[in-house]
C-alpha cells in the first residue's frame, strides 16, 4: 500500500525495498541505470518493439519534471471568492467610478444590479485556513485562486486599478485575500496556484485580453504583465497560472523569469489544457499528447488528444461542488440546494482521475468569507469515499512487459483495478484486456485503449485467485507503474465516456459575395466544447476558416474557432467565456466567396 499527504491515495515512484536487501537493492539500481544508457544510445530499438528488453528510442511525447508532479496531485481545489458571491450573480461589473476612464467604450451588464462597488466588499470573517482545511478534507494536492475574475476586481494590494481590496472597508483597505492564502498554504505546504483573468471589464478587456482599440490593447498589455509580476513576486512560489480563454498578452518572459516550474493553463505558454465543459469529466480515452500546432495555439481541449500526438499536454478537468461557481444565496438556484450529492462526485472523480487526468473542483466560501459547513462537510465525504475505496489495495504489482500477472495469494472477491503506466517513459499502452483467473481459467473482467496516469476499472464483482494485464497493443514496451485489486463494494456503474459533444449545424447561402451572420447564442449553453457543421448548398464550396469571423460581446475571438483536420466544414467551436450564460451575444459572420 501506498499513500500521500495531504491527498488521496498515490503510489510512490520509487520501490520500497526492505534494509535486509541492500545489496539486492545496488544490483537493481545497477540495472536500471545500464538498461536507461541502452535505451538511450541503441538506435536498434523500434518503437513497435514489445519485449521487455532495454527501453526504446520511440519518439513519444514525454511529461516534464513539474507535469510529473502535477499528475502526481490527481485532485486540486479551485477557490472563487469576490464581487460575483455579494450579487448572487454569474458574472460582475464595476460600477462606473471604478472603471477605466482612459477607455472609451465599455462592455455593460444586463442589469444594474450586476455592477459591483468596492465598498461593498467586506467578509469579516475571512479564513484562509479554515479554506486550506477544506482541501485537505477532499483530497486536493494544490489549491488555485481566482485572484482576479472577469469583472477585474483584484484580491491583492495592486496600485493598477482602483477597483479591488484596496478601496473595500474589508480590514480598512489593507486586507489581501492572496496574502492571506499564501501564508495558509505555506503554513500546511499545501502548493498554491492563481488565475488571473485576461478579460477584465475594468480595462474593457475582452476574451483573451483582446481590447477594442490599439491603444487600449497596449495599455492592458502593461497593465496585466504589471499584475502577473506582482503575484508572481509577492507571494512565494506559484505552482499553476490560469489564463482562462487563452491570452492575447505577452508574457512568456514573465513565467520563464519567476515561474518556470509552474503548469500553465491556456495561452501560448500552456502545458495543461481545458477538458471542454465544466462538469469534470474526461472523455475515454482521453491521451496526454496532442499536435504542435494545437499546444501553440494555447486552446487545445480534450478532444485534441492523439495517442501519437508531439506535446505532452495532459487535462484539467475543473467543475464546482454547487451549482455555480461563487457562491450564491438559496434565493437563485445554485443556494444550497444545488449542492451535488457524494454520489455525483464520485462519478466525476471516476470520470477525471479514473481517466487519468486530475480533477479541479471549486470550493466557494460565502460572504462572511468562509466555506460553508454543509459544502466543507461533502468535500470531506469526497476524500474519505476515496480513501475508503483506494486507501489500501488488496494486493499490487508493477511490472513490464504485454503481460503482468497479479497473484492474489488465494481466491479473493474484487471489483475493482487501478492500472498506472509510468508516464515518464510516455503513454505506450494503445489497448489492453484486463482477466481475473478462476477454476483453472482465464476471464476477462473489463477491456479499455488508453491507460496514461491512471485508469480505474470497474466491473461485477468476482473471485478470482491473479489478474492479468494483456495488453494488446502498444508503441513500444509498456512500463507499468502499478496494477491493484480492490474491492470496493459499491455498485459498478458505467464508466461512461463523458459528456457527448454539442452540435451545431448550418446551412449557408449560395455564394454570393454578401456577408453572412448567423446568431449562435440560442444554441450554446455555457462555457463547453461544440462541433460547428457548415454545409454548403448545391456545388458550392466547403468555408475556410479565413472567410469566417467569431464575434462575442462585439469583440472578435475566432482564435476559438478551430477546423477538424480531414473534414470540411467542420469547426471545433471552443467556448470559454463572454459576459453571462445563457445570456450574451455570440455571432458568426461569413464573408462568401464571389459568385462565378
Amino acid at each position: 500500500m501506498y499513500s500521500a499527504k495531504p491527498g488521496f491515495p498515490r503510489p510512490s515512484r520509487q520501490k520500497q525495498i526492505p534494509s535486509s536487501q541492500s545489496h539486492v537493492k545496488s544490483k537493481f539500481l545497477a540495472i536500471i541505470i545500464l538498461c536507461l544508457t541502452l535505451a538511450l544510445f541503441s538506435d536498434s530499438s523500434r518503437a513497435d518493439d514489445l519485449s521487455t528488453g532495454p527501453l526504446p528510442r520511440n519518439g513519444l511525447a514525454l511529461p516534464s519534471a513539474q507535469q510529473l508532479i502535477w499528475h502526481d496531485y490527481e485532485v486540486g481545489m479551485f477557490i472563487h471568492f469576490g464581487p460575483s458571491t455579494f450579487l448572487d450573480w454569474v458574472i460582475d461589473w464595476p460600477v462606473p467610478e471604478y472603471r477605466a476612464k482612459e477607455v472609451k467604450s465599455h462592455q455593460m451588464p444586463d442589469k444594474l444590479e450586476h455592477m459591483f462597488d468596492p465598498r461593498n466588499f467586506n467578509p469579516k470573517k475571512l479564513d484562509t485556513d479554515q479554506w486550506v482545511a477544506a482541501a485537505e478534507a477532499m483530497g486536493a494536492g494544490y489549491i488555485v485562486l481566482v485572484a482576479k475574475h472577469h469583472g477585474g476586481f483584484c484580491l491583492w494590494q495592486t496600485e493598477t486599478s482602483e477597483h479591488g481590496v484596496r478601496n473595500s472597508p474589508w480590514r480598512g483597505g489593507k486586507g489581501d485575500v492572496v496574502a492571506d492564502l499564501a501564508e495558509s498554504c505555506r503554513k500546511r505546504g499545501m502548493p498554491m496556484g492563481v488565475y488571473l483573468s485576461p478579460q477584465d471589464h475594468v480595462h474593457g478587456a475582452a476574451g483573451g485580453g483582446r481590447c477594442r482599440t490599439p491603444e487600449d490593447q497596449k495599455r492592458y498589455q502593461e497593465i496585466y504583465r504589471r499584475q502577473l509580476t506582482e503575484l508572481l513576486t509577492r507571494y512565494g512560489k506559484m505552482s499553476e497560472i490560469w489564463f482562462d480563454g487563452g491570452l492575447a498578452v505577452e508574457v512568456g518572459d514573465l513565467i520563464r523569469q519567476h515561474a518556470p516550474d509552474a503548469v500553465v493553463f491556456q495561452g501560448p505558454q500552456a502545458n495543461i489544457r481545458w477538458v471542454g465543459n465544466e462538469d469534470g469529466f474526461a472523455p475515454y480515452p482521453c491521451w496526454n499528447a496532442i499536435s504542435t500546432k494545437i499546444a501553440r495555439s494555447g486552446i487545445g481541449t480534450a478532444v485534441h488528444g492523439k495517442p501519437d500526438g508531439t506535446v505532452w499536454m495532459p487535462v484539467e478537468c475543473d467543475t464546482k461542488i454547487r451549482g455555480q461557481w461563487h457562491w450564491a444565496s438559496d434565493k437563485t438556484e445554485w443556494g444550497s440546494a444545488s449542492l451535488k450529492s457524494l454520489d455525483v462526485l464520485m462519478d466525476t472523480y471516476y470520470r477525471s482521475v479514473g481517466h487519468g487526468q486530475v480533477l479541479l473542483l471549486n470550493h466557494s466560501p460565502d460572504r462572511s468569507g468562509r466555506i460553508t459547513d454543509a459544502d466543507f462537510k461533502r468535500g470531506a465525504e469526497l476524500g474519505a469515499e476515496v480513501r475508503r475505496r483506494f486507501g489500501r489495495s488488496l494486493a499490487e504489482t508493477d511490472g513490464r512487459g504485454t503481460s503482468i500477472e497479479l497473484d492474489m495469494g488465494k481466491a479473493t472477491t474484487v471489483d475493482h483495478v487501478i492500472t498506472m503506466e509510468d508516464i515518464a517513459h510516455g503513454e505506450r499502452i494503445r489497448s489492453y484486456v484486463l482477466e481475473g483467473y478462476r477454476k483453472g481459467s482465464w476471464k476477462q473482467l473489463c477491456e479499455g485503449t488508453a491507460i496514461g496516469h491512471k485508469k480505474i476499472d470497474r466491473f461485477p464483482q468476482i473471485s478470482v485467485e491473479k489478474i492479468r494485464l494483456r495488453v494488446i497493443t502498444a508503441s513500444a514496451s509498456p512500463v507499468v507503474r502499478k496494477l491493484a485489486a480492490y474491492h470496493v463494494k459499491a455498485a459498478a456503474a458505467a464508466t461512461g465516456i463523458g459528456l457527448p459533444l454539442d452540435t451545431i449545424e448550418l446551412q449557408l447561402a449560395a455564394a454570393t459575395g454578401e456577408e453572412e451572420k448567423f446568431d449562435l447564442s440560442p444554441w450554446i449553453k455555457g462555457p463547453g466544447q461544440y462541433t460547428l457543421i457548415l454545409r454548403a448548398r448545391g456545388d458550392a464550396p466547403h468555408p475556410l476558416l479565413v472567410d469566417l469571423k467569431l464575434i462575442i460581446d462585439g469583440a472578435e475571438a475566432t482564435q476559438y474557432l478551430k477546423p477538424l483536420e480531414d473534414k470540411p466544414g467542420y469547426f471545433d467551436l471552443n467556448i470559454t467565456v463572454t459576459r453571462s450564460w445563457p445570456k450574451g451575444s455570440l455571432i458568426l459572420q461569413r464573408s462568401s466567396p464571389p459568385k462565378k
